[in-house]
């Protein structure tokens, strides 16, 4: 886990002696007595300036940020998620989720330092460095956090306690990933792990798939469940194109579908493939869509995952 530091830890310390103080002191009309949101915001202003430990290093974000720009649609996710939404003015035009989130034409795939720096942020969020537009914000003096795509569930939680600390939102953030954790865990614990049944995740319909190793096979193995792509012959660094002949024979008891929205999949489209209407999910009504967007993002939906996860689990094992 990349360690979260906090800078000036002392400004902080003052602040609460600070606080204390007014709170012990008579009161007068020009001084009105601290009120517990009034102290929040004192004790969120004496927070920064705050260094985190991002993908790109450590990051000293200055003052706490109300012009925040992000390219990343699981940052996007995450920073409404804790409560920095109303600190967002653009996101990514791939950022589909919260819906009143400030879309723009802004990629994240290829990102312009130019078109960024127009927005005139005091943060950006994004997860890749494609193009040097790290160094190039850096230049101009935008603080940058780089928040890479997650290898495992550690990481998404780490990134949004980044996102907390960089925005001023650390208790919002700790609230959140507490939550993720409860809930994820209270599905993989009440999964009826002896079914010893198999599945197959689709990404889209070449078919490319997912091994146990990617972050959404960590999540199903939680679940017990078997993965068919992992016998596949090239695991292509956890993401296999798997023949239709090679599902075929793997007979997966499960499907999961994460191309339903990109590229308009469902248990009737595959039963048109070549051997595949005989497969065992098809005939048993073992095929379950799952939300594109939330299938590939590894931000507080995760859960969501994890829910459509249990439910195709007991369902088959009835």
């Amino acid at each position: 886990m990349r360690p979260v530091r906090t800078a000036l830890a002392g400004a902080l310390l003052g602040a609460l002696t600070l606080a204390a103080c007014g709170q012990s002191g008579s009161t007068t009309a020009d001084a009105p007595p601290a009120t517990p949101a009034t102290t929040a915001a004192s004790s969120q202003a004496a927070a920064f300036p705050v260094t985190v430990q991002a993908g790109n290093g450590a990051v000293t974000v200055p003052a706490k940020p109300t012009q925040i720009v992000s390219l990343s649609p699981t940052a996007t996710e995450s920073l409404f998620a804790i409560g920095a939404g109303p600190q967002v003015i653009a996101v990514d035009d791939q950022s589909t989720y919260p819906a009143d989130a400030p879309k723009t034409d802004l990629s994240g795939f290829k990102p312009n330092a130019e078109a960024i720096i127009a927005k005139k942020p005091d943060l950006v969020v994004l997860a890749n460095d494609t193009g040097g537009v790290v160094a190039a914000l850096a230049k101009v003096g935008i603080p940058v956090l780089l928040e890479p795509a997650a290898t495992k569930l550690e990481e998404s939680y780490d990134e949004i306690a980044d996102l907390g600390a960089a925005t001023g939102n650390k208790d919002k953030a700790d609230q959140v990933t507490a939550d993720m954790k409860r809930q994820i865990e209270q599905f993989a614990a009440s999964a009826p792990k002896d079914a010893k049944l198999s599945y197959f995740h689709e990404l889209d319909n070449t078919p490319y798939s997912v091994t146990s190793s990617t972050f959404i096979g960590q999540i199903y193995a939680m679940f017990g469940l078997t993965n068919i792509a992992d016998e596949a012959p090239d695991a292509a660094g956890g993401y296999p194109k798997l023949s239709t002949e090679f599902v075929a024979k793997a007979d997966p008891d499960l499907i999961f579908l994460a191309d339903t929205k990109c590229c308009g999949q469902s248990k009737e489209t595959l039963a048109k493939r070549p051997g595949w209407g005989g497969l065992s999910a098809i005939k048993k009504d073992q095929v379950f869509p799952i939300d594109d967007d939330i299938a590939s993002r590894w931000g507080p939906r995760v859960v969501d995952l994890a829910k459509a996860i249990d439910e195709a689990v007991k369902k088959a094992a009835g």
